[in-house]
């Protein structure tokens, strides 16, 4: 009897794996046509991807107390650089900024595209917005992200031939920067800010960043081509108040809309462990408004004041102030137009011969949106 039992239960174990199987084959993501433009860039670089983990310190600032958890006279990164093998040449260099509650490894499939393609990627763990900080990730760290950019930067410029594990060197005329969410605020800070940008960037890509507090007159600092990528179903920044506004204020700024693309959607983790979801920014928002001890503008206050362009928006929805959110496009199909989009901005600007520099600008601001209906270019 229970050997007749644990047989119907094995059975019914093994159909319920393969209903599960066949319901995520049945929902893989639709692909561009083979012979699209998309389709090649979708494709990997000549370049195999290798990747390496660092712990770089920067001795001359501190990490300061956070809800009871003393802090240190250092700041610590925890640094993954991904990177192509076999190449001696000389390398543009991106440093990524992660989101809060998140990590470094958030969205390898960008890390590991660029690489392909010839790019030193390096991201780290911030020290009290990551996902791993003790007593919990905190914005109000920020302030401090726009030198720790400058810092992993001289991090990277500075290890030795031994310690490198890349061929070449990093070109200093071709840094970029791309950042997620609270990692695309920085991205902006970093770019942007009169007091604490770094002069080195020469192109930079936020992704769901918060720009919404940004005037025009905070971007005048710098003309350096700037792309905005967002998704109109994102329930943690409001794509009206922090993305629409970008092309109006960025001289060299532009964005990529993506339709019903969710804020999480952007995250690697996405595709395919949530895309059966309606929308997977319902998880989203309950992991960041556990962290969230203030509004937004109070963040945006301790980053500068109305002089500087930093004026905040009263206007501007709140971090998850609209919910239910509505229902988000496949994160597949999110993920590949975020993937082609950055790999082709940052080659619009650092591919080295003009006519690929031409090529991908064509990809960027034409090819996209003809070949995925979710998408459409604006600058």
């Amino acid at each position: 009897m229970i050997r007749k039992a644990l047989k119907i239960a094995a059975g019914l174990l093994v159909s319920l794996v393969v209903l599960f199987v066949a319901g995520y084959i049945a929902t893989n993501p639709e692909q561009p046509s083979a012979d699209s433009g998309s389709a090649r860039w979708l494709e990997p670089g000549p370049f195999d991807v290798g990747q390496k983990d660092f712990v770089f310190v920067d001795g001359t600032r501190p990490t300061d107390e956070n809800r009871g958890f003393p802090g240190k006279p250092d700041r610590t990164f925890p640094t993954t650089i991904w990177y192509p093998e076999n190449s001696d040449a000389a390398h543009p260099l991106i440093i990524h900024s992660h989101g809060i509650v998140s990590s470094r490894s958030e969205v390898p499939y960008l890390a590991e595209q660029l690489a392909s393609y010839g790019y030193v990627v390096a991201a780290a763990d911030y020290p009290l917005t990551s996902g791993s900080t003790p007593g919990g990730a905190n914005a109000r760290d920020v302030v401090n992200q726009a030198a720790d950019v400058s810092f992993l930067i001289d991090s990277v410029l500075g290890l030795g031939h031994d310690a490198r594990p890349f061929g070449g060197a990093i070109d200093t005329s071709r840094i970029g920067l791309t950042g997620y969410s609270l990692g695309g605020l920085t991205t902006s800070v970093t770019t942007y800010h009169p007091r604490w940008r770094e002069p080195r960037i020469q192109a930079a890509v936020s992704i769901a960043g918060l720009d919404s507090a940004f005037t025009a007159r905070f971007y005048e600092t710098s003309d350096v081509p700037f792309l905005m990528i967002a998704g109109t179903a994102d329930a943690l920044v409001d794509y009206q108040s922090n993305a629409v506004i970008i092309p109006g204020r960025i001289a060299n700024g532009s964005l990529l809309t993506i339709a019903g693309g969710a804020h999480l959607g952007f995250a690697g983790l996405a595709e395919p462990a949530l895309r059966l979801m309606n929308n997977p920014d319902t998880l989203g928002c309950s992991a960041v408004l556990a962290v969230l001890d203030e509004g937004l503008d109070a963040v945006f206050n301790r980053i500068g004041s109305a002089e500087e362009g930093i004026v905040a928006d009263p206007d501007a929805a709140g971090v998850c102030e609209d919910l239910p959110p509505p229902e988000a496009a496949h994160p597949g199909r999110q993920q590949m137009i975020t993937q082609i989009g950055v790999l082709s901005f940052f080659e619009s600007v650092f591919a080295e011969a003009a006519s690929a520099r031409e090529a991908a600008h064509q990809q960027l601001t034409v090819a996209i949106a003809a070949d995925f209906a979710e998408a459409s270019f604006t600058n």
